[in-house]
């Protein structure tokens, strides 16, 4: 039984190295860093408004815009790669036999999702900064 828990002794060193670690560089910056807070630093900063205006007001639609951006691009990446790493499995055969793979299929309606929230932000003028 000790040989075995002395197979795991590396592991155990090297989590308490990275909890000491870890463990000084969050208590770095308590000590060294300069602490001279003024009004300015100290305020709250929501979405580019004053935090103490109405709760009620409107917001400008480019938020929700690049927040949907975002989500495109990032699922894009997202499902791509892996679908792309296992391409070769998904397809099975050439030709017209292909084209009515179910993993191609599936694919061609994701990216036709995708082209359709890209120009619905390109038709709103999210990709437009003023």
């Amino acid at each position: 039984m000790q040989e075995l828990l002395l197979d795991y002794l590396p592991i155990l060193i090297f989590i308490g190295i990275a909890i000491v670690i870890g463990g000084v560089l969050l208590g770095l910056p308590f000590v060294l860093a300069p602490n001279n807070p003024d009004p300015e630093k100290l305020s709250a900063y929501e979405c580019g408004f004053n935090a103490f205006d109405d709760a009620r007001m409107k917001f400008d639609v480019r938020f929700y815009l690049v927040a949907i951006l975002f989500i495109i691009f990032d699922l894009e990446v997202a499902f791509l790669f892996p679908w792309a790493v296992a391409f070769d499995r998904l397809v099975e055969g050439s030709g017209w036999q292909a084209l009515t793979s179910l993993g191609l299929l599936s694919m061609f309606t994701f990216l036709i999702v995708l082209t359709v929230g890209f120009i619905y932000e390109w038709k709103k003028g999210a990709l437009e900064w003023e």
